[in-house]
């Protein structure tokens, strides 16, 4: 399976352009890395990718289809901050659960502990947060993972943890990543290929 995006531009006003003719692609049995300085424009080109912003030029495609927005979408968007993606007002196992129910076994994978589902987003720390963000954006109709400098706020251990238990899972399940951030060594790392993003985007 591939995933496309091709001549996206994107402007917030006539007088700022954030992203021009930016084209990408990769493979569902590939971890491609997306390197850039911050403030220029990844986490919109993302937020364009998995379905968030629908105001640009250009076309995102699923093996050359459009994406359907009214049902689940396979392109998965897992945020820096993942306090700012849930609803305070919700216990985490409902946060959860919203996208699917996880498996015992895939909830142990990550390190997510039974008793975090009866607690409040504000009551868990940002590398537990980040662990109920990724499993649900692991829902079985994924199939790909736009991963927006998830790591960037955590503990080395904690980074370690994540990453060997998402490439683990997706490479088990086809499920292709498009790693996004700065951090050049983390890139070398995971990835199978990287791009930089001032050499895609054509202001």
């Amino acid at each position: 399976m591939e995933l496309k995006a091709n001549n996206i531009s994107f402007s917030y006003s006539k007088k700022k352009q954030i992203l021009k003719d930016i084209s990408l692609s990769l493979n569902s049995n590939q971890i491609i890395g997306l390197m850039g300085d911050s403030g220029t424009g990844k986490s919109t080109l993302c937020k364009i990718m998995s379905g968030y912003l629908s105001n640009y030029s250009g076309e995102i495609t699923l093996d050359g289809e459009k994406i359907q927005g009214k049902n689940f979408n396979p392109v998965q968007l897992i945020f820096q901050h993942p306090e700012k993606t849930m609803n305070p007002k919700w216990k985490m196992e409902k946060v959860l659960n919203e996208s699917w129910i996880p498996s015992q076994e895939l909830k142990d994978t990550f390190g997510l502990k039974d008793t975090w589902l009866k607690r409040w987003p504000n009551e868990l720390s940002g590398g537990e947060l980040q662990r109920f963000s990724i499993l649900r954006a692991l829902n079985p109709k994924t199939k790909f993972i736009i991963a927006d400098e998830i790591s960037t706020m955590l503990d080395a251990v904690t980074q370690v943890q994540i990453w060997e238990a998402l490439i683990s899972h997706c490479k088990s399940n086809n499920i292709g990543i498009l790693a996004v951030s700065h951090d050049k060594e983390l890139l070398d790392v995971i990835c199978d290929d990287i791009l930089k993003f001032d050499e895609i985007n054509n202001l």
